[in-house]
């Protein structure tokens, strides 16, 4: 039995940061706009926004793992 890879963390990784830090930072602010956007209030839609970006990011995330992983553990 072939013991698994250590995880290696790859600067790439720190892309799965920045959603969760352009919720949280990012509402403060985006709560003192009073516009609306699309019919809704921009800090509902800064909200909708980053959960959008944050699968577009999770995707890029994974996709750039698995041309990482090389071949033969990528079936494992």
């Amino acid at each position: 039995m072939a013991t698994p890879a250590p995880f290696r963390l790859r600067p790439y990784h720190w892309l799965a940061v920045v959603p969760p830090t352009g919720m949280l930072v990012g509402v403060p602010f985006a709560n003192r706009v009073q516009t609306l956007v699309l019919g809704l209030p921009f800090l509902l839609f800064w909200i909708a926004g980053w959960v959008v970006l944050t699968a577009a990011c999770m995707t890029l995330l994974y996709a750039l793992d698995h041309r990482a992983t090389p071949e033969h553990e990528a079936g494992q």
